[in-house]
This record gives structure tokens, sequence and C-alpha cells, in this order.
């Protein structure tokens, strides 16, 4: 009888061997799920207990399978969010496309919902997206272009496990999306390029995949091929498939493009293209055939090669096929590494990292929601979890599925899901929620300020309000509050990695808490971090050069402002024994 049973389980422990190969962590096997030791004294009374761990892993896997995370990045003004929000309409995630530059008629975006973005039409904070489509469930973030919100957009890239890079075509590559590349490159994360705005003047196709693979230094695999650019800018040629694809635009590109398909010698397509536009898109494609790059799906993974689409997201030429193609070649949720231990998304415990924190997003309740990645396990609502920092145990029952600024409860949650949870004080950005003792991230990266100024109350009748909204919105861990030592202001020096940050903190406060404010700007440029441990007698022993002031961070850990990067130097050559660091200490509060 045992034999006949371990034949009939042959077959999905092979499987889940194979699967879950890379999984082991911590004396476990993934596909029993017992200690290595238990599984052979116990064999025959544990072979129930055996087969429904595997059915529960059979489960996980599938579940696996179905997700995939990403972020949409570019420079400002390539397109990112519009392209988001057309990737909405294709997913059926909407019905009608909003536009980022929306009069009082239209639909505005889903993603920038707050009301400042929709004022100045540019994305502030990054957005979670969560929607089904073609047999997957999506986790879409937007992020934002402008380098003053580029924590926010970096902290996002630890969350996600690939992306979309949006290039203006008129412009190629410029220096955001540059800098955005390189982190992506630095943690593995696989590339899709979306080359956008064809149907406006654009430069010659060849040269913007030769820029791809000279300043990227990867190779550049054009999925689709333009049809015409610019104004003539008519379709794409989807090399996979040998199909042309001709659009037809609609109004503002609020509804999908009506598209003709059909083999690039079919009459009925023949004859809607030029004499000249057939000869150079027949010349071009053959000379791809057969100089260019060969797709290879672990080439994609490992970072050597981009695929590359070509299309318009403002007319909604080739959003389909990427959104298509994106989904076969996307990998799903990968491991991470902690101490050089793999933690697989198959690891049976329950594990994620708060990469952003939101406040007053319902201004109703002034609440604030922690934004999780699901690293492994399954998640459930009500489940009690270790938060590893206060070594407290949490019950996470307020949990939600997000989309834009709208949610709803979910119940149960899969390793690659983007979660919210709503309450929760204690939580920190970078906290790890986990049910193994074992499991602890340290994923979010660390920023050092570069701009700072005072934030006045003008009104005192209004000082609770003030107090309030600013408390609340230094959670989201975007900027930073500094005590300058010995000061007879008391009035608080904001830091950030971008002053327009702090125009974003000032609107805010005033339009979600009635709080008026005034910014004083202040003369330093440079932040530097002293080693913990420093008695007060050994800062008041400290050279400083002229115009250099200490001060302490949030955590009461002392810090010097310097009036730029030669004051800081300065001060390195005539205190040699006194340690700098140009990276916050301790964590991101």
């Amino acid at each position: 009888m045992l034999a006949q049973s371990t034949q009939r389980g042959r077959k999905k422990t092979v499987f889940l061997r194979a699967r879950c190969a890379s999984a082991r962590n911590a004396g476990f096997l993934c596909w029993v799920g017992l200690p290595r030791q238990s599984i052979y004294a116990a064999w025959p009374l544990a072979l129930p207990p055996i087969h429904a761990t595997v059915r529960v892993l059979v489960g996980i896997v599938e579940e696996i399978q179905k997700r995939r995370t990403f972020a949409i990045i570019s420079h400002p003004d390539a397109g990112k969010t519009t392209l988001t929000e057309k990737l909405l309409l294709y997913g059926g995630a909407v019905q009608l496309a909003g536009s980022v530059t929306a009069r009082k008629h239209q639909r505005a975006t889903t993603s920038d919902w707050m009301e400042l973005e929709r004022k100045r039409g540019i994305s502030i904070s990054s957005t979670v997206l969560q929607f089904d489509y073609a047999g997957c469930r999506i986790n879409l973030l937007d992020t934002p272009g402008h380098k003053d919100f580029s924590e926010d957009t970096y902290r996002v890239l630890t969350a996600v496990d690939s992306v979309v890079m949006v290039i203006d075509a008129g412009k190629g590559i410029e220096s955001q999306t540059l800098k955005l590349f390189e982190v992506c490159r630095r943690r593995g994360v696989p590339i899709f390029t979306f080359i956008n705005k064809c149907d406006r003047p654009m430069r010659a196709p060849l040269s913007l995949l030769d820029e791809l693979e000279r300043v990227l230094g990867l190779g550049a695999f054009p999925v689709n091929w333009p049809i015409g650019t610019g104004f003539e800018f008519q379709g794409v040629f989807d090399r996979p498939s040998r199909q042309v694809h001709l659009f037809e635009r609609t109004i503002g590109g609020q509804y999908r493009a009506p598209v003709a398909v059909g083999a690039f010698d079919d009459p009925l397509i023949r004859e809607r293209l030029s004499e000249e536009t057939f000869a150079k898109v027949s010349e071009e494609l053959e000379m791809l055939d057969g100089a260019g790059e060969t797709l290879s799906a672990g080439a994609v993974l490992a970072g050597k090669i981009t695929p590359v689409f070509f299309g318009s997201g403002l007319n909604n030429f080739g959003v389909q096929l990427l959104l298509d193609h994106f989904l076969v070649h996307a990998p799903p949720p990968k491991s991470h590494l902690i101490a050089g231990t793999e933690v697989a998304p198959e690891h049976p415990e329950f594990s994620g990292f708060i990469f952003k924190i939101q406040a007053n997003m319902d201004p109703r309740h002034r609440d604030r929601i922690a934004f999780v990645r699901v690293c492994s396990g399954k998640f459930e609502r009500d489940m009690a979890v270790l938060h590893p920092r206060t070594g407290k145990k949490v019950r996470l029952s307020s949990s939600h599925k997000l989309f834009g600024n709208e949610r709803e409860v979910i119940n149960e949650a899969w390793p690659g899901d983007i979660i919210g949870l709503v309450g929760h004080a204690d939580f920190g950005i970078g906290d790890t929620l986990t049910t193994d003792h074992k499991i602890v991230y340290q994923e979010i990266p660390r920023f050092t300020p570069e701009a700072f100024s005072w934030l006045q109350n003008p009104n005192t009748a209004k000082y609770k309000q003030f107090r309030t909204g600013l408390d609340q919105l230094l959670q989201e861990g975007v900027i930073q509050v500094l005590q300058l030592r010995d000061a007879a202001i008391k009035a608080p020096l904001l830091a950030a990695v971008g002053p327009l940050q702090f125009e974003v903190v000032q609107f805010r406060l005033e339009s979600e808490y009635g709080a008026a404010s005034r910014l004083e700007a202040a003369p330093w440029t440079v932040v530097r971090w002293l080693a913990a441990g420093l008695t007060e007698p050994d800062l008041d022993s400290l050279s400083l050069p002229t115009g250099a002031r200490l001060a302490y961070d949030m955590g009461r850990n002392p810090v010097i402002l310097f009036a730029n990067d030669w004051s800081a130097n300065y001060f390195g050559q005539t205190n040699p024994k006194v340690t700098l660091s140009s990276q916050p200490v301790g964590r991101i509060v």
C-alpha cells in the first residue's frame, strides 16, 4: 500500500523538487515542509500530511507563476503615466483612458490621483495598480520621473521583478533614464523598452537601437518595428508573428485603437502603404533578421538583452502588443537573498517588507497605509506576524488591494503581490513582516539629502494642524527633519533629495490639513553623519569650517551641515580622526 501511494505521488514529488530546488531554506525541504531529519524517521506515518503539503505547495507554485510585478520608469515627459493608463485600458481595468492634462470635462489618469499631480501634470508619488489580465495577476507600479522624487522611485525598484523603460523617440536616452537604468542593472532587474511617441517627429529607429546598445551596454531586440515614422507612423510589424498591425486614431486616445492585422505582403495591407514606406521597412526588417540580436529568455532575465517595442501611448499604437509580449517574457516573482541565504517565493513561511508609506490617503479618516511587497508564503487577513524591528507580534486585520487611491479589502495574497496595510503607527519604511524570525530583509536604499529649508508656521492658531500634518507627512520617509544644536529658532529644518519635495509638503499641509506654511531657504547643501557614540564634549571639541553647523536627525544622531563639498572636505582634513558618513545612521523613519 505504501509503495502504491508512493508511486502515485511520484510525479508531483519530482515536479515540486524541480520547481523548488532553489527554495531550500533554514533546514527545510520546500516540497515537504518538514525538518530534513524528520522525513525518514516517520515516513509511513507522515505520508498523508506530506501529500497535503504537496497539494498546498502546488497551489503556491501556481499562484506565483501567475504574478507579474513591474514598474514603469522614464525621464520626465517621456509618456510614462500615459502608457500606464493605456495598459489599464487594454488590460480591461478601465473602460475609458484618462489624460495627464485632463480638463474639467475629461477624465484624469488613474495613477496620478493627488490633487497637485493633476494640477501640474506630473507624477509626484508612486502608485500601485493591481488588476487581472490574460490569466495573470498584474501589480503595476507607476513611478515619478523627476529627479527630486527619485527616492520614491528607487524604493519602488526594490519591490518589483522587472521594469518597462519608456524612451521618447525624439530624444532617445535622457539623464534620468540612464540613472534609473543603472539602479536596475545593479539589482539585476530585467528591462523591457518601449520607444514612445513614434507618431511625432522622431529619430531613425536604427539610430535609437544603436544608442540603446552603445550607451546602456546591452543587446536590443526589436520585438516589433515601426511602419512609417512621425506623422506618417501607421502601425508596427510584429516580428514573432510576422504580422502587420495598422492602427486608426481615436479621439483623445480614450478608447482602444481600431486595428487591421495581416501579412506584410497582403494586398489590403499593401495598398495602405506608400512605395517608399514599404521599401524602407522591407529593407530594415531584412537587416534585422540577418544581423540583429536573437531573443533569448535567459538573456532577457539575465539583463543582457532588452526586448524593444515601438508605439504611441497617446494614440494607443502598439500598447496591446507590448502588454501581451511582456506577460509572456517577464519573470514571475524571484527569490531574495538575506546574508547569502536564499528565500524563495515558495518558502512556506510568510514574509514581506514595507517599501512605501502614504499618509492621508483617505482624507476622511486621516489614515496611513503601508505598502508591502509579499516575498514568500501566503498572506491571510487577520494573520499574526512578527515585526522584527520592535520584536512585537502584530495582527494584520486591515489589508487591502490597491488601485490608485482606491482600495478594497483583500483576504489573501501571494508572493509578488503588493498589499496595503492600514493603521499600524509602528511600521516604518524598510520594516520586515514575517512568520519566521530568521527572515529580516535589508532591501531599502538610504539617500543623502541635498536640499534644506526651514518650514515656518505663520499662523499660531493653526499650530495643531501644522504639527499633525507635518508629523504624518514625515512618516512617508521622503523628507527628514533636522534640529540645529543650540538653535534659538525651533522651526523644523527640512531635508530632502530635491527642493520640489518642499513644495509638495507645503501644498499638502494646506490642502489636506488646512495649515498654511512659509519656506525659508537654508544656506547648506551637504550633510554628513558623525559616528555613533559621540558625547556632548566630543561635539564641542570639533573644529567646524565657517558656516557649518551641528544638528541632529530624527533619530537624535549627530550630523554636520556644510555649505558645499569643499567645506566638507576641509573639515575632513582638519579633523582627521573624525569619521563622516554620507549615509543616514539607522533605519528610515
